[in-house]
Formats: structure tokens, C-alpha cells, sequence
């Protein structure tokens, strides 16, 4: 019914669907240290746990609990730590 992607040697799972408008993932991330890179604007949404994100051009991390979002812009990187095993929905703009 539908693929799971993996990434970071099976750390990281998400499922592409297409949401109401956008197209979207919705996944989860086992703890470590990420460096993920965008092909278009993302938007992406903790559902459960935390994850601690340094966004591009920036040096501090920022926290993002559960029911927070955070922008990042095509063609850039960002760096995602995860300390639990956290849920998230990404939707591409």
C-alpha cells in the first residue's frame, strides 16, 4: 500500500502520501545526530518527542516539542539531533 523509505541505516523511516493538498511524509527517527538536505521548501511537524534542530545559516539549536513546526527552504541542510525516538509529519511546498 505504500513504500517506507529508510535512511541513516534504517534510523530514520518515513512513508510519502499525498495529504489534502500537499504532498507529505509522515515518519520517525530513532536517537542520533542527522544532516538531512531539502529539495524544496519543507515543513516539518513533531508529532511525538523532540527533536533539536540547527537550521541553516544559524549556530544555535532550537528545541521543537511535540505539536511545533519548523521551516526550512529549498536546496539547503539542516542538522536534527534526536535524544528519543520522536514522530514527525514533513509536508513540501
Amino acid at each position: 500500500m505504500f513504500d517506507v523509505n529508510e535512511y541513516f541505516e534504517g534510523n530514520v523511516k518515513s512513508i510519502p502520501f499525498k495529504g489534502e493538498s500537499l504532498s507529505s511524509t509522515i515518519g520517525v527517527m530513532a536517537s542520533g545526530n542527522y544532516i538531512f538536505g531539502t529539495s524544496q521548501k519543507e515543513v516539518m511537524t513533531v508529532v511525538s518527542g523532540q527533536l533539536i534542530v540547527t537550521l541553516p545559516n544559524e549556530t544555535e539549536a532550537k528545541i521543537f516539542k511535540t505539536g511545533e513546526s519548523f521551516k526550512v527552504s529549498a536546496n539547503k541542510e539542516f542538522k536534527v539531533e534526536v535524544k528519543t525516538d520522536t514522530a514527525y509529519l514533513c509536508t513540501y511546498e
